[in-house]
Order: C-alpha cells, then structure tokens, then sequence
C-alpha cells in the first residue's frame, strides 16, 4: 500500500467510502427496523472463558443506566469473588446472592445440590416478580438445569411471566435446547487458548 501512487490511494479510499455508504445505509435500516422496546433473555454459554464475565459486563452497563439489579449464584458461592466484593459496595442498587457451596466435583453430594440449586431458583423467582429490578443476572444456572438440580420447565415458565422490561442474563455450560429456544441472544464461547491448559492457576481479577 505505501508503494500506491496517490491517484492510486484516492481511487482506494473512494472505493471504501463508496462501501461504508451502502453498509452505513443497509445498517441503518436494520436498526429502524428494530423499533421493539422489551426485556431480554440472554444466554451465555460453551466451554470457553467469558461468561459469567459477560455478564458482570452488563450489570455494570445496567448501574449504569440507573437500573437495579438481582444476581443469583447457582453452585457457586464456597470461595468470595471479585464481583461479589464489589457489587456489594452497592447495597442499594445490587442485590447479590452467592447460593451455591461449590463446583459439583467439589460438594459430591448430589441431594445437597439439589437443595441449594432448589433454594437458588425460589430467590431467583422472586426477582423474576419484582418490577423494580432491571436486571437478573442468573449465573451458572446452565449447570444446575443440565445436573437437573432445576426443572427447566419450571425455569422457562418463571422466565416467560417476568416484567416485560426486565432483562435476564444466564450463564454456564451446556445450556439445555429449551432454554435456547426461548432466549432472544445465545452466545456461545469457544476455546482456541487457555492459560489453566499452560499449568497457570486461575489468577485473581481474571478468573474470580
């Protein structure tokens, strides 16, 4: 490119801003388009790193349109993490919840999972009800469906009657086919690296 004469380099630069007017024009008429006003379901999962971080992303986001926000915690909740210390600094606007007792392969007691993940889903409906939440974060969920810790059409039905504008963010692995088929925007992350694979531990503020 730097050998390109300059009438060469304004015949290129003319060619792209020829091709940003048409995509500028298609994409705006796509956002016209989507005049809908709703609450969404969001569901982040695959095996790969950035899920539940995604999804803190949002609750940010969310604080930051003055919104207030409910998080549940499925499975996890034996070691404190980074978003637990800092979303509680805002009592007022977050209400944070860790109910698990750890990964499965940790607990290895299958009805206590049950139990907690069944105590997770009761908290979890009752943000579900509440108009003055904006926002759900529901993290690891995925987990406790795909464990049949929670009935995932019990899940879907509590999903399905929430506030219309209340949107609701669920993480984890494995998210089952009839949560993907009600979500408006699934995600899922794929490995190509992971630092754990090159024998790094998980390394605070980026893992928990």
């Amino acid at each position: 490119m730097n050998d390109m004469t300059p009438e060469q380099t304004a015949a290129l630069n003319e060619r792209h801003r020829v091709r940003m007017e048409r995509k500028k024009a298609v994409i705006d008429a796509k956002i016209a388009s989507a005049d809908k006003e709703i609450g969404i379901i969001i569901v982040n999962t695959g095996n790969g790193k950035g899920k539940s971080s995604s999804a803190f992303g949002m609750v940010a986001r969310a604080l930051g349109h003055g919104m207030k926000v409910g998080v549940v915690q499925f499975i996890k909740g034996a070691l404190s993490t980074g978003e637990e210390t800092f979303l509680r600094r805002f009592p007022d606007e977050v209400r944070f919840h860790a109910m698990g007792e750890g990964y499965t392969w940790e607990t290895q007691n299958r009805e206590r999972d049950i139990e907690k993940a069944t105590e997770a889903w009761a908290l979890a409906k009752k943000f579900l009800s509440d108009p003055a939440i904006g926002m759900v974060v529901l993290d690891e969920l995925n987990i406790a469906l795909k464990y049949g810790y929670v009935d995932v059409h019990t899940v879907i039905a509590d999903l399905l009657d929430r506030p219309a504008m209340q949107h609701v963010v669920i993480t984890g692995r494995g998210a089952p086919p009839e949560l993907v088929a009600i979500a408006d925007t699934v995600t899922e992350m794929n490995v190509v690296k992971h630092a754990f694979k090159a024998g790094i531990g998980a390394q605070a503020g980026t893992e928990w």
